[in-house]
């Protein structure tokens, strides 16, 4: 837009081309857009995507589940050692005893739940 309002017609000539030529290459632009968008419509398919947001969430909450179970073991495990080393003064044996017991009954209770899971999925 440097130009000068000195040369009068010309000026407005050059303005007018390279508006032109600027709503040619927006046009251009405009119509690779539509197309793009056209093919990448045809591609996706809503459906697909709909199902795999479930399949994950169904994945995440079992995972969260899967973990709760191993976590609840080792702590109600170790909650009973502790109560057992306060009543018998037998620290800190029954605290190991029963932490190692709690993960053990936290890991058949993992492996329950994702043996379960898998013939649900198996079965459907």
């Amino acid at each position: 837009m440097a130009q000068s309002t000195g040369h009068g017609e010309n000026g407005d000539r050059d303005r007018s081309s390279e508006e032109a030529a600027l709503s040619d290459r927006l046009g251009n632009l405009d119509q690779r857009l539509s197309e793009f968008r056209d093919r990448r419509a045809k591609t996706e398919q809503p459906a697909g995507d709909e199902e795999d947001t479930a399949a994950r969430a169904s994945a995440m909450a079992l995972g969260f589940r899967l973990s709760s179970e191993l976590v609840a073991g080792v702590a109600v495990g170790a909650g009973i050692g502790w109560g057992f080393d306060r009543l018998l003064s037998t620290s800190p044996f029954g605290f190991i005893v029963f932490l190692l017991l709690g993960f053990v009954a936290g890991v058949v209770n993992v492996v329950r739940s994702a043996g379960a899971g898998q013939n649900r999925r198996g079965g459907s």
